[in-house]
C-alpha cells in the first residue's frame, strides 16, 4: 500500500490568495495591461512633479518669472517690443525664448504657471470631492427631511449657469476683503477661487453618491450591521463608504481636468489670477495679443494645458475601466 501525502493548504496560502483576488489588485492589474492608461499617468505625474519642482528648476535654471530680463538687455526685444531673436528669442539663455513687450523668461514663467494653475485645481477638487462624499452620503443614509432639504439645494445649484456666476460672484468674494481701490492680492485671489469652485462643484458628487447611498442602505449587510447595535458612524464608514470608492475616485479623476480649464478660463477672463502671477491663463491672455507677430508665447502655455488635460481625461477613462470592467465599450 503507497501510503500519499496530501498538502493541504494553510492560512497564510489562503490569505495570499483571497489577497491577489481583491478587487483593489484585480483593478491594479487591468490598469497596468492598458498602455494609454500608463502612458498617462506618467504624463501627468511629469506635470505634479514639475509644479512642485518649479522654485528649484528655476534656481538652477537661473532665472525667475518675474524680472523684465528686456530692461537689462535691451537687445532682447527689437523696435517693435517684440523678440529680437528667431521662435520667440528662444536661445541658450532662454530656452523658450521671452515674452513681447516685458522680455520675461517664458520657461519659469511656464512653470510657475503649471505650479499655479494645477495648485488651484487640486486643491479645489479635493475640497469639492469632501464636501460631496459628506453632504451626499448623510443625505441619502439619514433620509427625510435632511435629504428632500440637501435634495432642492443641489436642484438648485445645478440649475445655474456655472460660469456666469463665477464671473459675478468672484468679484463679490474680493470686495468682502478688499476695497475697490485697493489692489486685490494673489493670495486672496487663490483663494476665493477656491472657494467659488468648490461651492458650485460639490453638488453633483452629492447627488450621484446621495443615490447610491439610498439603494446600498437597504441591502442586508446594513440591516445585519444596524440589527448589530453599529453606531451610524461605524455604518457609514465600514459598511458604506467601501462601496462607494469606486464612483468618488472616477468622479476626481474626471473633476481635476475640468476645473483647470476652467480656473485658466477665469484668468482669461480677467476675474481669476492675473498678470503677473503666472498662470496657464493668464499666458494664453497674455499671448492672444502678440500672436499674430510672435505666437511662441502663447504656444507654449496652450500645449502644456491641452497635453495635461488630455492625458488626464484618458488617464480617468483607464481607471473607470479598471475600477468598473463592464464600463468597457
Amino acid at each position: 500500500m503507497t501510503d500519499e501525502t496530501v498538502t493541504k493548504p494553510t492560512t497564510s496560502d489562503i490569505s495570499k490568495g483571497s489577497e491577489g483576488r481583491s478587487p483593489g489588485r484585480l483593478a491594479w492589474k487591468r490598469f497596468k495591461r492598458d498602455k494609454t492608461g500608463v502612458i498617462s499617468a506618467y504624463i501627468v505625474i511629469f506635470f505634479f512633479v514639475i509644479g512642485i519642482a518649479a522654485p528649484l528648476i528655476a534656481k538652477l535654471y537661473g532665472k525667475d518669472p518675474y524680472t523684465t530680463y528686456a530692461s537689462q538687455d535691451p537687445s532682447l526685444l527689437n523696435p517693435f517690443a517684440y523678440p529680437s531673436g528667431p521662435n520667440g528669442g528662444m536661445s541658450s539663455d532662454f530656452w523658450f525664448g521671452v515674452e513681447p513687450q516685458l522680455g520675461r523668461d517664458v520657461f519659469t514663467f511656464l512653470l510657475y504657471a503649471i505650479r499655479n494653475s494645477l495648485g488651484i485645481a487640486l486643491a479645489a477638487t479635493l475640497l469639492t470631492v469632501l464636501f460631496g462624499v459628506v453632504i451626499g452620503v448623510t443625505a441619502g443614509y439619514l433620509g427625510g427631511r435632511i435629504d428632500y432639504l440637501v435634495g432642492r439645494v443641489i436642484d438648485i445649484l445645478l440649475s445655474f449657469p456655472s460660469t456666469l456666476f463665477f464671473i459675478a460672484f468672484l468679484p463679490v468674494v474680493y470686495g468682502l476683503f478688499v476695497a475697490a481701490d485697493e489692489e486685490i492680492p494673489a493670495s486672496l485671489r487663490a483663494t476665493a477661487l477656491i472657494v467659488v469652485l468648490t461651492f458650485f462643484g460639490w453638488a453633483s458628487i452629492a447627488r450621484l453618491l446621495r443615490g447610491q447611498v439610498l439603494s446600498l442602505r437597504e441591502r442586508e449587510f446594513v440591516e445585519a450591521a444596524k440589527v448589530t447595535g453599529a453606531s451610524p458612524m461605524r455604518i457609514v464608514f465600514k459598511e458604506l463608504l467601501p462601496n462607494l470608492w469606486t464612483p468618488i475616485i472616477i468622479q476626481a479623476t474626471l473633476l481635476l481636468p475640468a476645473l483647470v480649464t476652467t480656473e485658466a478660463g477665469l484668468a482669461f477672463l480677467g476675474v481669476g489670477m492675473i498678470d503677473p502671477t503666472p498662470d496657464w491663463g493668464v499666458m494664453i491672455a497674455r499671448g492672444s495679443q502678440f500672436y499674430t507677430e510672435d505666437i511662441t508665447f502663447m504656444l507654449f502655455p496652450g500645449l502644456a494645458m491641452v497635453l495635461f488635460v488630455l492625458a488626464f481625461n484618458l488617464l480617468g477613462d483607464s481607471v473607470r475601466d479598471a475600477l468598473d470592467p463592464k464600463s468597457r465599450r
